[in-house]
Parts: C-alpha cells; sequence; structure tokens
C-alpha cells in the first residue's frame, strides 16, 4: 500500500533568472535607505492624516477617490506598530517611479493593481487557448475582476484601465460568438463567467471597501460637516452625542434647527439676528430694511426656530404633539427674536432676480407680514408623511408667492457679516438641492415666555430615538460626495499641464533638507522617458502601415505574430492613451505624478517594439548586431542618466550649487538652491 514512499519525490521548478534579477533590482532601488529622509514629504501630509484617522477609528472623506489605498497604507502602518499619534504637518519644504514608490503615496498602489489587471487577464487569455474553464483559467479571471477593483478603489483614474480590459474582453467575447466549433452552451458559458468575473465580482469587491472602510472610520471627525445631517448622526461622537434621543417627529411647537443639504460653498443652518438691511445697498436699490436671514456656517442660538401653527398663538407642543406632516402650513418663529420668517415681492440684496427673505418687523406702512409655508417632504414615500428629524429632505414653500427657500450660496458684505445669502426662489428655476432642508437639531419646546424659552434654546436637547443609517444609505451618500467634491482650483507651484509630462517640462520639489542642500525631487529618466514616447510613436506608424499593407493582401507577419502585436499595442498604447488623454478633459489642479500610471503602460510598450524589431526588421546578421550594440549603448545611457539624478532621487547627499546648476537640465526644472 506504501510502495510510492519507496520511490524518490522529485519536484521540478522552472525559475526565470531575468525576472530573478528584475524583481531584486527593483526591491534594491525602492528599499534603499528606505527610512530616509526623516520628515513628511510632500502630499504625504494629507494620507499620513488618514492612516491616523484609521487607527484612531475616525471617519474622513477623501474626495481624490475610494478607500482602498489609504487602507492598504493604514494596513502597512498598523503592521508596522503605528498608533496613530504623529504631527503630519512637519512637512519638508525610471527616477520618477522610484521616488513615488519610496513615498507614502498612491500613484504606486494603483500602477501595481492596473498592471496587475492586464498581467491576469493576458494569463487568462492564454489559458483560454489551452485549457478553458481549468482552475488557472478560473483563478487569473478573477483575479482580473479583483484587480480591476482593487485599482478603482485605490483612484477613480483606475477606472480607465478597468474600461480598456473591459474593451478588450469584449472583442474576445464576441470573438468567441463567431466560433462555430463551440456549442452554444458552451459560448453562454464564457459570456457568464466573464460577466461573473468582469463585472458582478468588481462591483462586490467595490461595495466591499467601503463596508470595511465604514467599520473603521466609524466615530465623528474633521469631515464631518460634508456629510448630511442623516450620516453625521450614524457616526459615533460628534452630532451624534448632540442628536441622540431627540424627539423623531416634528410637531407644532418644535424647536428645531435647519440646515441646507446642498451644503455648498459650506455647510450652513438657517439663521437671523436682530441686524437689519440697509435701507439702500451699494448698487443703488433699496430694501425692505427687515430683520437679516442669512445661513451661517457655526452652530449658534440664533439658528434655531419654532415651527408654528398659524391657527394658534402657542409656541409649545401639546400634549399629545400633533405632527407636521407633508402639505401643512406652517410659519416659522426665530427662536430668539420671535420674529416670523417672511418673503416678500422686494428684491434680494445679490440675487436681484429673487426675492429677499426676512424675517418682518412692522414698521406700520404698507408692507404687510407675508409669513406663511407651505411643506413639502421631497423624499416622501406618501402625501400624507410625517416631518421628520434628520431624515426628512423638505422644501419651504411660501403661500403668498410661491417662491421656495433658497441657499444663493453668495457672501454677504460687511453688513451681512460675511454669511452666506438665503432668497426666494421662482418654483420654475427651484428645482435643486440649495432649496432642500433637514432639521437637524430638534426638541419639543415647553417654554411660553420668552426669557424661559431663551434659556430652553441656549441648553442642549436629550431624549432617547436611533436613527442609524443603512449601509446601503452611506455608501450611496460617499459615492456622491466624492464624485461631486471640488479641489482646490487655485493655482499650485508644481501644478502643470498634461503637455509638460510627455516632455518632461516639468519637476516637483518633494523635500528640502532644512540645513544642507539635500533635495527629493519627482523627476523623470530623460533616456527612459524619450526612449518610451519614441516607442509609441514607433508602435503607431508601424501598426498603420503593417494594416495598410494587410489590405492590400500583404502578410509581413505571421498570423499569431501579427496578433500578438495587436493585443500588445491595445493593452500597452492603449492603457497610456486611456490613463493619460482624460486629463486633457479634467478641471483640476494636475501634477506630474499624474502621469506615472500611463508613463508605466508606455514602458511596457518600450520591450515590445525592441523585440518586434530584432526579430521582424533586423533580418540580417549584421543588423542583429549592429542592432545589439546600439541596446547596449541606449542602457548605458539610462544607466547614467539614474546614477546622475540619483541624489535628486533619494536626497541622501548635499550637492553644492554648482553640482545643482549642473543637473538643471531644462530651465523648468524646479531645482532649489540656496542663497549663499
Amino acid at each position: 500500500m506504501l510502495g510510492f514512499l519507496k520511490h524518490p519525490v522529485v519536484v521540478t521548478a522552472n525559475i526565470n533568472l531575468n525576472v530573478v534579477a528584475l524583481t531584486a533590482v527593483g526591491l534594491l532601488s525602492r528599499l534603499w535607505q528606505l527610512s530616509y529622509p526623516g520628515a513628511v514629504v510632500f502630499d504625504e501630509v494629507y494620507y499620513g492624516q488618514y492612516i491616523s484617522f484609521y487607527m484612531k477609528r475616525i471617519f474622513f472623506l477623501d474626495g481624490s477617490g475610494p478607500p482602498f489605498g489609504h487602507m492598504l497604507l493604514a494596513l502597512g502602518g498598523y503592521l508596522g506598530g503605528f498608533d496613530g499619534n504623529f504631527l503630519w504637518n512637519r512637512i519638508g519644504a525610471e527616477n520618477a517611479l522610484i521616488t513615488q514608490s519610496r513615498l507614502m503615496l498612491l500613484e504606486s498602489v494603483l500602477i501595481f493593481f492596473n498592471l496587475l489587471a492586464v498581467l491576469s487577464y493576458l494569463k487568462f487569455s492564454n489559458s483560454q487557448k489551452q485549457r478553458p474553464f481549468s482552475p488557472s483559467w478560473w483563478f487569473w479571471l478573477m483575479l482580473t475582476g479583483v484587480a480591476c477593483s482593487c485599482a478603482v478603489g485605490v483612484k477613480y483614474v483606475g477606472v480607465f484601465t478597468y474600461l480598456l480590459v473591459l474593451a478588450v474582453a469584449g472583442v474576445h467575447a464576441w470573438h468567441l460568438i463567431g466560433d462555430r466549433t463551440l456549442s452554444n452552451v458552451c459560448v453562454l458559458g464564457h459570456l457568464l463567467a466573464r460577466a461573473a468575473a468582469l463585472l458582478v465580482t468588481p462591483a462586490a469587491t467595490y461595495v466591499l471597501f467601503f463596508y470595511v472602510h465604514l467599520s473603521l472610520a466609524y466615530r465623528s471627525g474633521p469631515h464631518d460637516q460634508i456629510m448630511s445631517s442623516a450620516f453625521q448622526a450614524s457616526l459615533e461622537g460628534g452630532l451624534a452625542r448632540i442628536t441622540q434621543g431627540q424627539p423623531l417627529e416634528v410637531a407644532y411647537g418644535s424647536q428645531v434647527t435647519l440646515k441646507n443639504v446642498f451644503g455648498k460653498p459650506v455647510p450652513c443652518w438657517l439663521h437671523s439676528h436682530q441686524s437689519t438691511y440697509p435701507v439702500v445697498y451699494e448698487s443703488g436699490r433699496g430694501s425692505s430694511h427687515q430683520q437679516q436671514v442669512t445661513c451661517y456656517p457655526f452652530k449658534d442660538v440664533n439658528n434655531w426656530w419654532i415651527v408654528k401653527d398659524p391657527g394658534r398663538h402657542q409656541l409649545v407642543v401639546n400634549n399629545p404633539p400633533k405632527p407636521v406632516r407633508h402639505g401643512d402650513v406652517v410659519q416659522l418663529v426665530h427662536g430668539m427674536t420671535t420674529r416670523f420668517l417672511n418673503t416678500h415681492d422686494v428684491a434680494a440684496p445679490l440675487s436681484p432676480h429673487s426675492q429677499e427673505v426676512s424675517c418682518y418687523v412692522d414698521y406700520n406702512i404698507s408692507m404687510p407680514a407675508q409669513n406663511l409655508w407651505r411643506l413639502e417632504i421631497v423624499n416622501r414615500d406618501s402625501d400624507t408623511e410625517v416631518w421628520k428629524t434628520i431624515l426628512s429632505e423638505v422644501r419651504l414653500v411660501h403661500v403668498n408667492t410661491s417662491t421656495v427657500l433658497k441657499l444663493s450660496g453668495a457672501h454677504l458684505p460687511d453688513w451681512g457679516f460675511r454669511q452666506l445669502e438665503v432668497v426666494g426662489e421662482k418654483m420654475a428655476r427651484a428645482y435643486h438641492e440649495s432649496t432642500v432642508w433637514n432639521v437637524e437639531e430638534h426638541r419639543y419646546g415647553k417654554s411660553q415666555e420668552q426669557k424661559e424659552r431663551e434659556v430652553e434654546l441656549h441648553s442642549p436637547a436629550q431624549m432617547d430615538v436611533s436613527r442609524n443609517l443603512s449601509f446601503v444609505a452611506r455608501f450611496l451618500e460617499l459615492q456622491w460626495r466624492m464624485l461631486t467634491a471640488k479641489s482646490d482650483g487655485s493655482e499650485h507651484k508644481y501644478s502643470s499641464s498634461p503637455l509638460d509630462w510627455v516632455t518632461l517640462d516639468t519637476s516637483i520639489a518633494y523635500w528640502l533638507h532644512p540645513r544642507t542642500s539635500a533635495q527629493i525631487h519627482l523627476l523623470g529618466n530623460v533616456v527612459i522617458w524619450a526612449s518610451a514616447g519614441l516607442a509609441t510613436v514607433l508602435y503607431v506608424l508601424l501598426f498603420v502601415w503593417y494594416l495598410l499593407r494587410r489590405r492590400r493582401k500583404i502578410c509581413d507577419l505571421p498570423e499569431d505574430s501579427w496578433l500578438r502585436w495587436v493585443l500588445a499595442g491595445a493593452l500597452c498604447a492603449g492603457g497610456w492613451a486611456v490613463n493619460y488623454l482624460p486629463f486633457f478633459l479634467m478641471e483640476k489642479t494636475l501634477f506630474l505624478y499624474h502621469y506615472l500610471p500611463a508613463l508605466a503602460f508606455q514602458i511596457l510598450l518600450l520591450p515590445v517594439v525592441l523585440e518586434h524589431i530584432s526579430d521582424h526588421l533586423c533580418r540580417t546578421q549584421l543588423l542583429r548586431s549592429l542592432f545589439s550594440a546600439l541596446l547596449v549603448a541606449w542602457y548605458s545611457c539610462a544607466c547614467h542618466v539614474f546614477n546622475a539624478l540619483r541624489p535628486l532621487t533619494y536626497g541622501d547627499r548635499s550637492l553644492s550649487p554648482s553640482e545643482l546648476k549642473a543637473l538643471r537640465w531644462k530651465d523648468s526644472w524646479d531645482i532649489l538652491i540656496r542663497k549663499q
């Protein structure tokens, strides 16, 4: 029975020494003196803070994209024993790929998953030819989908590589459909497998990233106010501490604060104070001289309003409370001044096509109060729905003029304390989030006397009702906030245009030693950079040439070689194009590091073109020898440039002013030279 034990166990392994050598050189170049410099470098100031937030379980939102890349950085910090206690504002005032990969930034992580997605699909494509539906076939297909999802999960620009892989997979699937050697059941199996691996799996993985993110970052933090009141209330501490146990249903006599759902340019609350509008504005237009109503971006006692029943004088909640429903007409009384929210046919101070909103002051002139508002619950399930704290998103429609209470977003002048303008907007132009409000803080009013009510408004409200949002609601809100988050559009010292990237006419000074001239720059190897660009141009020219000749029935390449040439171009040249060209359409501050994912695909195309020249264009031994000699010279030049720029890649050596000037090969390179 155990006879097999008498035979020796033979293990066979195929080792590619080229891959081993490249891996060793890559690791050495990136891990060499990795702990230097002992300072925060460039955008590490942001990513370091995000890691600290994870360690302390604090919620945050990065408008640049999903959280998977941040979680990987945080995992590295956790495994390294980092506890989140570090002050990340102490920032220090090919070569580019090495520089970026040595720092705590996301581009290298994005490039890794982009290339893993392409590699996995190529492996899957090879398995398709040999053993479809085998374990290795399934492994590489599923890994392709997971890698694509990871790329998107690191940064939204990863979607470009995902779409490229989908396009190539779509073309291959189209050819499968036309393969008459396959049965209909087999073709259907192929299509379903690809749909599950390349559509369902990435979507599920992407959602999983956010589930883990929200599970880790469940505490209130500095980014809370970007989110809705309902989202904030679902976090531990912060608004949840204030709103815990508030009455759920808004009733007549309720004391409420109203937050604008749009939250732009900043989150703010409906507000009023004793000051009035100027009699005459600087433009010469007149006002009603009524009490100002604004939107104020800070918590304040003047943000409290009382929901009043127009049919009764009391400003307290009945027992039992009478809830306010969709379609009800209400009055809003400012808690501290007891004046009614009002609008009328007077132009708003900064938005003359809209109506002024005020708290009515009776000047005994022919300007009657117009203070009735109809409540519309935007996200209602029925026309009799009750107005709910935090959950209900409402519009307030003025009964007399049919205008809607709206945040215009304009900052009032000094007479308005630079607060935000609130206007009455005509219904035809009013369908926007800036017209939607929700109750954030809420209590049932108990004091009829003004002095007692003021004391009540100053005191915190606490009762007991839970209002946790579901994961799906929080997930969808996070997507919307990230996709609509606007980055600072101001020019940065090191910002650049996509045209500057291809010619390497820009650089970024990442770090400067506080005492010496040692510095780290994001600066590419000009030989590799130019060679990769030339390889792309050469590939396109050769592809067009071969395509035209094939149209004339002249086949310069065997069919297998032609298909490999096309696939290599689709993935490498296509990868460069989809990761580069969209930046011309983006209205955001751009930097050289945005080009690195495209550059990685371009560098992959370089050996494809070189191998093609050697195998198919160098047809004599003399040409092949000459080409090999040129390759050795080219490689030597690339190594020389790498070594010359090495002090700016690692920042481990101080250079003299003359040495720094010698490295400024282009006037546009911002090499830092200290004044003597």
